[in-house]
């Protein structure tokens, strides 16, 4: 998948995650993260945030996450929707949703 602009999704709302993805330039993934909880769980939510992008086909990206205690599956929704919005994609994939 292809980032072709600033793709936002989230809120800053308790058990929630702010994702704004945008293009980059260099190779890689590069996360900034803020969350409280970074000690715990930073390596997790890092992952969750790099898996997700690489189940899409995306290689290059800048991501900047703000935690507020988010559990798993909600860092990945919000993760998709902000690359969904990135690359401009209109129809999704559903297979495999529960």
């Amino acid at each position: 998948m292809y980032i072709k602009k600033v793709g936002i999704a989230g809120t800053l709302e308790s058990s929630d995650i702010t994702i704004t993805i945008e293009p980059r330039e260099q190779m890689g993934i590069e996360i900034m993260l803020q969350s409280s909880l970074e000690k715990q769980f930073g390596k997790q939510i890092r992952k969750v945030i790099i898996d997700t992008l690489k189940e899409n086909g995306v290689e290059n990206a800048s991501v900047r996450a703000i935690d507020k205690g988010a559990v798993d599956y909600v860092i990945k929704a919000r993760t998709q929707t902000a690359l969904y919005r990135a690359a401009d994609v209109v129809e999704y994939n559903w297979d495999g949703v529960m």
